[in-house]
């Protein structure tokens, strides 16, 4: 089997940790994290080793890695670990649920991480290092921008653009044909029937546009669960 290391020690990188070891050709020798925040060597059974000096313990000529990382800081802390973790030569994986429904004609960039009942239709495209919870459902012809993240049981319907960076909450819809602009957060179970501005958050149904910028309010949706 291939042999992964999964950045992240919180909830979604224990996650993480149980897909790939149940339901994919790799094999999680190791977990990693920044050595700051290493506070146990050993989590599940495995080393916890600094990032910092990874490629010494676990080779990228050996080992991939995948960032399992939530949406903390908008999601830009997981873009930089996932950017510093290409500048030290790692390929990044992607895990797709067995149990997520399509049919394969979809484009699905690194470091992905698609969970059980996920739908993805035909000619629909996922940028890279994108998280999709359960039961979120990606129309054809979508765009899902890079670093996204897509709360359990979104609805994203067809022909949509969603932006880099963006948030979409827990039962949120953004209906057919809406472009959603670069790190915005949709809270979650709002209905989104309009264009959306970059930097913007949006709530409620129909959804509105609350004045504070998405930057200060990257914590606001979805589960803490999905946040470490």
């Amino acid at each position: 089997m291939k042999k992964v290391v999964v950045f992240g020690t919180g909830g979604l990188g224990q996650l993480a940790s149980v897909y790939l070891s149940k339901d994919s050709p790799y094999e999680v020798s190791a977990f990693t994290a920044h050595e700051r925040y290493i506070k146990d060597r050993n989590l599940l059974g495995l080393d916890v080793v600094p990032f910092e000096n990874i490629e010494s313990s676990h080779p990228p000529g050996s080992h991939s890695l995948f960032v399992a990382v939530g949406y903390v800081n908008a999601n830009t802390v997981r873009a930089e670990i996932y950017a510093t973790a290409r500048r030290k030569g790692y390929e990044l994986i992607s895990y797709v649920s067995s149990k997520a429904i399509h049919w394969g004609e979809f484009d699905l960039g690194d470091n992905c991480f698609v969970l059980e009942g996920a739908v993805i239709n035909p000619f629909a495209r996922i940028g890279n290092n994108v998280v999709i919870t359960p039961g979120v459902l990606v129309s054809h012809h979508c765009s899902i921008g890079d670093h996204s993240f897509l709360g359990p049981h979104a609805v994203i319907n067809g022909y949509t653009n969603i932006g880099a960076y963006s948030l979409v909450g827990s039962n949120a819809t953004v209906t057919d044909g809406i472009t959603i602009g670069a790190r915005c957060i949709i809270s979650a179970g709002s209905v989104v029937n309009k264009n959306t501005e970059p930097d913007s958050v949006w709530y409620s149904e129909p959804a509105r546009k609350i004045s504070t910028n998405s930057k200060e309010l990257g914590a606001l949706v979805m589960s803490p669960f999905f946040r470490d």
